[in-house]
């Protein structure tokens, strides 16, 4: 168990739905792009199924959604935000999703990317996880290693001036559940940024108001840790600094 106090320069967050990030990393993105990071969002759908409403048609719901995030990411103060329009509940982890996880990977160069846990089925005894958060999760982790850093795996991006390259850190989302080794970022000083993000959602959070909930699930995952609200994450090094300041 470790607290963080590292900031990348370049950070990327890799999720199937618009809302995703605010629900679990928003107060880290949030954190580091107060301390300099720049950050990039890919959105794999554009949560096309997610309002149910009469007569909502998936066309309608990708414009409100697509809207919803940009809000949601200008509040953090991200301004790159890729949307992949995989469609919604029906995402699966294929060669041509990774080649295009690939693609913005080396198109941004991340030193960090955030992503989900593809084995996380289960959370807790009231939630599985949805199946598309588990597939862009595998095929997140499948883009990272060994993909994008492999310059003779998609070649032809090179074609597009898209070179190769090695993440530094994967920063997998753990939602607060124990792992070995996690690291817990403070988001103390962000979570009224993160709070402020998710009820950009309105279509899925105007009912109900998520400030509550998100301050005990971060107060939650801070207990015992010197910190008043955190975030959580198992974090895999791919390349040590010395490496990585070379690249």
């Amino acid at each position: 168990m470790s607290s963080q106090v590292y900031t990348p320069k370049r950070v990327m967050v890799i999720v199937a739905h618009p809302d995703d990030i605010e629900f679990g990393c928003a107060g880290t993105v949030a954190r580091w792009v107060r301390e300099g990071a720049e950050a990039c969002y890919i959105l794999c759908t554009s949560g096309d199924v997610g309002i149910a409403t009469e007569g909502m048609t998936k066309a309608q719901a990708t414009e409100i959604r697509e809207a919803e995030q940009l809000a949601a990411a200008e509040v953090v103060g991200v301004k790159d935000v890729v949307f992949f329009r995989e469609p919604d509940g029906m995402v699966e982890n294929t060669m041509a999703l990774r080649k295009r996880l690939v693609r913005e990977i080396r198109r941004f160069r991340p030193e960090v990317i955030i992503c989900g846990d593809p084995t996380m089925v289960w959370a807790g005894d009231e939630y599985i996880n949805h199946p598309d958060h588990r597939a862009v999760a595998g095929a997140a982790i499948d883009a990272i290693f060994p993909a994008a850093g492999q310059p003779n795996l998609f070649e032809e991006l090179a074609e597009e001036g898209l070179k190769s390259h090695k993440t530094r850190k994967v920063y997998v989302e753990t939602w607060g559940q124990a792992v070995p080794n996690a690291v817990y970022v403070n988001i103390t000083d962000t979570i009224d940024l993160k709070i402020a993000a998710l009820k950009k959602h309105v279509s899925q959070v105007s009912a109900w108001d998520p400030e509550p909930q998100m301050r005990e699930w971060a107060a939650k995952t801070a207990a015992g840790k010197e910190m008043q609200y955190a975030e959580s994450y198992r974090v895999i090094t791919l390349v040590n600094d010395t490496d990585f300041e070379k690249m």
